[in-house]
């Protein structure tokens, strides 16, 4: 009988194509994928320690996974991600029936920890793979993509910024760079598969290249891989803006598909607290690139995160955030109260704010930003975009979903012959994060 696995991903879209690693490993392996846990054979938790909010949910379902042990002692449960990095042989003893902990830079100690499955549950050793594995970004491991349209593509892994209310550089590491070549022979087989879009991923991808021997950087990076037939369209996330060079900007002006969306992450509108978060630059600096990419790209979108309730941050620190918004005026933000993680910088700062005050700040940022992410999206009535069709839409799957250029979510009446395909689609109803429209 064929064994089966279930990979449940918390967190970002590094996290996201990390599980495609895995699932790619246990398929190799004969595993079957099965989309929940009762009938599973391998659990795996990719997790993210981000923000304590995921946190929380992780624990909570690796608490939900005893009953399930306790019912099928062959049951294999490995926990892998942020949180096995940072907490390490500490589940074992919170969790006894927890097989393997995996960090992000191990996914290839999977294989053989799949080959050793079948150890009875009399006798089974609870392992780990946590060391530092220095060649992990120059491996090529596979992987079983979601849908067929859209692709991740790591680029780099690790961060060297450390910003002070961040983990990632304890978690993933220092920066490290893939190849330039193996990430050309990746872009390469996903056209060859027919994918139409690639997002390149990495904690900082302004910052590509500056730790390989061969002469690269990430504009060109773009240059190179856009050469490529068949993919007709790249994002990348994320931006550090202190990296966001001008070069990278023309690179976007004159790359015709690299797509007109940013998403660069400003945090606070505050200069006191950009220095206490150890951004690297001030809300001038910042508004400045603003202008440039406004003035260079047309039609633009750039979205952006908030934290709010940063230690220190006092009501003028927050009217400085909310004049931002205002200022840039945002297609969407991603915004999230100030959390408290373990072994940063920022939690021995003092003047912690109270939970009552993050969460009225983090309302009010919402509201304004729904506010001008509405009016953008109604100034879109009555034009014809260009939209790549992802699939069924999740809210309707008698309608079709897709993407414009510049990341707006478009949802319309269509074939499903189309799926894969780029279509012109007029815009006839803003919705607060999706239009909806018709077929030209």
């Amino acid at each position: 009988m064929t064994k089966k696995f279930h990979i449940h991903t918390f967190g970002c879209q590094m996290n996201v194509h990390d599980s495609e690693k895995m699932a790619g490993i246990f398929s190799g392996k004969g595993l079957e994928e099965t989309g929940g846990t009762d009938n599973a054979d391998v659990i795996v938790l990719n997790t993210c320690s981000i923000r304590e909010k995921a946190e929380q949910k992780f624990y909570s379902e690796l608490g939900r996974l005893k009953k399930a042990k306790q019912e099928n002692p062959n049951l294999k449960i490995a926990v892998a991600g942020c949180i096995a990095q940072q907490q390490g042989n500490t589940i074992f003893k919170r969790f006894p029936y927890v097989d393997f902990i995996l960090g992000p830079d191990n996914i290839d100690s999977l294989e053989s920890w799949i080959g050793d499955r079948k150890q009875s549950a009399e006798h089974r050793t609870q392992t780990t793979a946590l060391k530092y594995n220095p060649g992990y970004h120059t491996k090529t491991l596979p992987i079983k993509r979601e849908g067929r349209v859209r692709a991740w593509v790591s680029i780099m892994y690790g961060c060297d910024n450390f910003c002070a209310y961040c983990v990632v550089p304890y978690t993933r590491g220092r920066e490290r760079s893939r190849p330039r070549a193996d990430i050309y022979n990746e872009f390469e087989l996903l056209a060859e598969q027919g994918f139409k879009e690639i997002t390149l991923l990495g904690q900082n991808v302004n910052s590509y290249g500056k730790n390989l021997a061969e002469d690269s950087d990430f504009p060109g990076l773009l240059e190179k891989i856009h050469k490529i037939d068949g993919i007709q369209r790249i994002r990348f996330v994320t931006s550090h803006p202190r990296d966001l060079s001008g070069k990278l900007i023309n690179a976007m002006r004159d790359l015709p598909k690299v797509c007109e969306h940013l998403h660069l992450p400003v945090q606070s509108g505050s200069d006191k607290i950009l220095h206490l978060m150890n951004r690297g630059y001030t809300f001038e600096d910042y508004k400045k690139k603003m202008d440039s990419l406004r003035n260079n790209i047309n039609n633009i979108a750039i979205t952006t995160d908030i934290i709010v309730g940063f230690p220190g941050e006092s009501d003028k620190d927050f009217e400085l955030t909310l004049n931002a918004l205002l200022e840039i005026e945002y297609d969407g933000i991603f915004a999230f109260k100030y959390s408290k993680r373990p072994g940063t910088k920022a939690l021995n700062l003092p003047d912690h704010i109270d939970e009552a005050v993050k969460s009225e700040r983090l309302s009010k940022v919402l509201q304004l930003q729904e506010a001008i992410t509405f009016q953008k999206n109604k100034a879109l009535i009555g034009k014809t975009m260009e939209i790549l069709v992802e699939g069924a839409s999740a809210n309707d799957p008698e309608k079709l979903t897709g993407r414009t250029k510049t990341n707006k979510i478009v949802n319309f009446c269509g074939d499903e012959k189309d799926i894969g395909d780029l279509v012109k689609v007029e815009i006839l109803e803003a919705r607060q994060h999706s239009l909806y429209g018709e077929t030209t």
